[in-house]
């Protein structure tokens, strides 16, 4: 009798289940652009992350300079990928481009080269979602180059503490605050096919 009530003890306290979580998944397919143009290609280098958050589980802040990593909430892969991926689709979706990075690009056309290096990825529960991303746009075979600086932070939906429709809020909030940057980007790509050097 004890073996068994020691068995549904161990029973009672399983593990909750794993989350896992997408910056990407379910972004609208990309479109036409509003105005008729020749098509836009661009290469997007993978997106620099700072170490403290690049892993595969959510860091969160949990107090003054102090972070905790969630075990059970995951990314679906390690963050710089899930970056690039979502910044690469947002580019593709706000100009109806075609990222051609490791791929080949038609003859003549123009191809601008896109970097991005993310200084802050902050995730607070309950509170705000915030990225903040210096980026670059450059024409290849040309020197002009557009360097700025785009901090995006959206708010993040109450819900109650550690349960799994705050961190389904703090991700969806991250998912806003990425498609501001990648709009940002989408204006400087289209300012400096412009001849502009104002960041947007």
């Amino acid at each position: 009798m004890l073996l068994a009530a020691a068995l549904l003890a161990g029973c009672a306290h399983t593990a909750p289940p794993e989350r896992f979580y997408s910056l990407s998944a379910g972004l609208p397919a990309s479109v036409a652009p509003a105005v008729a143009r020749a098509p836009l290609y661009f290469e997007l280098a993978a997106v620099a992350v700072p170490q403290q958050v690049n892993r595969s589980q959510l860091v969160v802040t949990a107090g003054e300079g102090r972070v905790e990593l969630l075990e059970q909430q995951r990314w679906a892969a390690p963050l710089s990928s899930e970056i690039s991926q979502a910044l690469s689709l947002g580019i593709t979706t706000e100009l109806g481009a075609v990222d051609v990075y490791r791929t080949a690009a038609p003859d003549a056309a123009p191809v601008y080269r896109i970097s991005a290096s993310i200084q802050r990825f902050e995730s607070a529960p309950g509170k705000s979602a915030l990225i903040d991303t210096v980026w670059s746009v450059r024409r290849a075979g040309q020197s002009k180059v557009l360097a700025c600086r785009t901090v995006a932070e959206e708010p993040v939906a109450a819900a109650p503490a550690g349960s799994a429709d705050s961190y389904d809020a703090l991700v969806a909030a991250h998912r806003r605050a990425m498609a501001r940057v990648a709009a940002a980007v989408s204006k400087g790509v289209l300012a400096l096919a412009a001849g502009s050097n104002a960041c947007p």
